[in-house]
């Protein structure tokens, strides 16, 4: 019998075995051999399938610190090297680019503008203290400006407007519809940097009922927290993308902030909770002091 005959005619194992010169028993062995896998090596691919399905729900964003707090957060028990080493086995890391550097331009009433803020980034209830801030970004034919406002005690972003210009029109509404949705009613502390729009008369009147907070000149550190912001969704997510337009811009600042950002994104100030999150677990803890 030659070999093509034999593979034609369908062999049985024990004939397999006699003609290639090896036990049954052997060819057992060696079957089991290749197809069993440890616990250990179970346990790996389990995990590595953990890691890829949080990775991606974090728009590819998250790294091995944030991938490893997710995982025990599920109960699982993992050191953050090991996350590193499976993340690179996987092929996968956290995409991010440099973000383009902004600039903000001075107030002629730079000594009328107080820091009350002073750095002061934990407040210990939500609605206390707010930030103001604007960047830009580019698009295929210029730029578009993104103004966000940011709850400190969550670092949430509870407003914000994608314009064409920097016209402090544009502002304006963006404030009054935040004041509506958070259902202000008691007085806050509103933080800026020193720029045009935060600095007119019309942007004094929407706040009037607010503490106006200012960073002091050419120290950018008193805004740190709405600008770290800023550099983050470009870091994470706008440089990922060449945006030929004001809508196609609009629809990934809205996919970031409200997909992602505010109700899964994990932040370290928020105890590795997303921001919603932390607010919804004091408003529970306020509403049990309420009953008992």
């Amino acid at each position: 019998m030659d070999v093509q005959h034999a593979l034609e005619s369908h062999p049985s194992i024990n004939g397999m075995c006699d003609y290639v010169g090896i036990s049954r028993s052997g060819y057992y062995q060696r079957e089991k051999r290749h197809n069993h896998q440890s616990p250990r090596k179970l346990r790996k691919k389990f995990i590595q399938g953990e890691i890829k399905a949080i990775w991606l729900k974090s728009l590819c964003i998250y790294g091995a610190g944030k991938i490893t707090q997710e995982l025990r957060s599920k109960g699982y028990k993992i050191a953050e090297r090991t996350v590193g080493k499976y993340m690179r086995e996987l092929g996968i890391h956290a995409v991010y680019l440099t973000p383009w550097t902004t600039t903000t331009r001075n107030s002629k009433f730079d000594k009328q503008l107080i820091n009350i803020l002073d750095e002061q980034f934990n407040p210990l209830r939500p609605n206390a203290v707010w930030c103001i801030d604007t960047t830009y970004i580019p698009v295929h034919d210029g730029f578009v400006y993104l103004t966000s406002i940011m709850d400190l005690y969550s670092r949430r972003i509870i407003g914000w407007d994608l314009s064409e210009t920097l016209e402090v029109s544009n502002v304006i509404p963006l404030i009054e519809k935040t004041k509506h949705s958070r259902h202000i009613s008691k007085p806050l502390i509103m933080h800026s940097d020193r720029g045009s729009q935060f600095t007119s008369e019309a942007y004094n009147q929407v706040t009037a009922n607010m503490t106006l907070s200012y960073s002091k000149k050419a120290y950018p550190w008193d805004n740190a927290c709405i600008e770290s912001f800023h550099a983050l969704i470009k870091r994470e997510w706008i440089n990922r993308f060449k945006i030929h337009s004001y809508s196609e811009a609009k629809r990934l600042v809205f996919q970031y902030i409200e997909t992602f950002y505010n109700t899964v994104r994990i932040h370290s100030h928020c105890g590795f909770k997303s921001p919603k999150q932390l607010e919804d677990e004091y408003q529970t803890q306020i509403q049990n002091l309420v009953v008992a």
